[in-house]
């Protein structure tokens, strides 16, 4: 779709953007912009961590739930000799 842009192409697409905002407008629009990008790779990390430590947990569980179990250690009868 947009393989066929040239430098023109995109000179005239900020001046239409320019023209339909405003000058005053853009930086507050791209402030905005940049706000919810730093948003959303804040969240999609906490989700990756949150799946990382589920993750981490479950491993751990399996992991004990796998290891066999000791007998209780019990005394037997002292011999003295």
């Amino acid at each position: 779709m947009f393989a066929n842009l040239t430098g023109w192409h995109m000179i005239i697409l900020l001046v239409v953007i320019l023209l339909l905002f405003g000058a005053a407008k853009l930086p507050a629009l791209a402030k905005s912009m940049g706000q919810s990008a730093r948003i959303l790779k804040g969240e999609i990390r906490e989700s990756r961590a949150e799946d990382q430590a589920s993750a981490h947990a479950a491993g751990a569980h399996q992991q004990n739930a796998d290891a066999p179990t000791a007998a209780p250690y019990t005394a037997g009868p002292r011999t003295t000799e």
